[in-house]
């Protein structure tokens, strides 16, 4: 009896304890991995930690699912954000319009400072990405989806045509990667954080392109489709850091280079691809309507 106790405290620690354990858990194991060797003692107990760390947490999903499935039932606040689309969407863009505005501005200063295409090619793609934002959310705060269609589709076609601006920018980006060699070197923490970050975006970014097709919005479809095109740079990025900070020689520069090339190239087409997209249907779609608004009139 009292080992099922001393087992059930282990595996199913007071919630308090849970929390404090992941600072010092993520403290610990950062810790043995800058400053100690790998088969050193406080390094081992780090490890043993975090595992523990884990385990718990994992133990405890199911009950913090059923919590946070009552709170988003029971209080009302967390009732409006679930249901009110158009909240989290407006939400969403002006989030991601600040820090692409900020972001890309402070690259084009880098760009005139250094006096380099490198910078300004990167200020130019943010600034581009914010743009498209600028022109979704002047139409979200105002209108409710469907309300105005006839607009919805003028700024969805106009969208696409930002995208083509942006893959200019982004071809410049994979030419100064591939020809020049210009990559991002980070500490091997901070790349690992920047890889759940990035792995996390596309994930959520893939999810609501699919997602937000029902409420039949093209201004909700073209704020989805900016995500998904920002979380894609965001793997490029990602995979540059990769090679250059885990790198242990048996890549060639070369060989680096053809998939960082392969890998812009894909990702540079598939931002087309949308961009047209979007252009053919929204045209499409807006001599649709125009034609159903003309044969009413008569």
């Amino acid at each position: 009896m009292v080992w099922k106790k001393i087992g059930k405290a282990l595996l199913f620690p007071h919630i308090a304890i849970m929390i404090l354990l992941v600072p010092l858990a993520t403290v610990f194991l950062v810790g043995s991995m800058l400053f100690m060797g790998t088969e050193s003692p406080i390094a081992i107990v780090s490890y043993v930690l975090a595992a523990y760390t884990l385990t718990a947490w994992c133990f405890k999903t199911p009950y913090l699912i059923q919590f946070f499935k009552r709170f988003k039932n029971e209080n009302k606040y967390a009732r409006i954000w679930q249901d009110d689309t158009r909240l989290r969407v407006n939400v969403s863009l002006y989030s991601s319009l600040a820090w692409n505005t900020l972001y890309g501005i402070f690259q084009l200063w880098l760009g005139f400072y250094h006096r380099t295409f490198w910078f300004s090619s990167l200020g130019a793609y943010y600034i581009c990405l914010a743009v498209m934002r600028f022109f979704l959310v002047q139409h979200t705060r105002k209108y409710a989806p469907g309300e105005k269609m006839q607009r919805e589709l003028i700024k969805y076609r106009a969208c696409g045509w930002v995208f083509l601006l942006m893959n200019l920018a982004l071809a410049l980006i994979i030419f100064f990667m591939v020809y020049w060699s210009r990559t991002f070197e980070h500490h091997m923490i901070t790349a690992i954080a920047m890889a759940a970050y990035t792995f996390t975006a596309l994930t959520t970014a893939l999810v609501n392109v699919i997602k937000y097709r029902r409420y039949n919005s093209p201004v909700f479809s073209a704020s989805k489709a900016g995500s998904l095109a920002a979380a894609l740079v965001s793997m490029l990025t990602l995979e540059s850091t990769m090679l250059t900070t885990f790198g242990d020689g048996t890549m060639t520069a070369v060989q680096q280079k053809w998939m960082l090339g392969a890998t812009g190239g894909t990702i540079s087409f598939l931002i087309v691809a949308m961009a047209v997209y979007m252009i053919a249907v929204g045209t499409k779609k807006l001599k649709i309507l125009q034609s159903e608004v003309k044969n009413a009139k008569q």
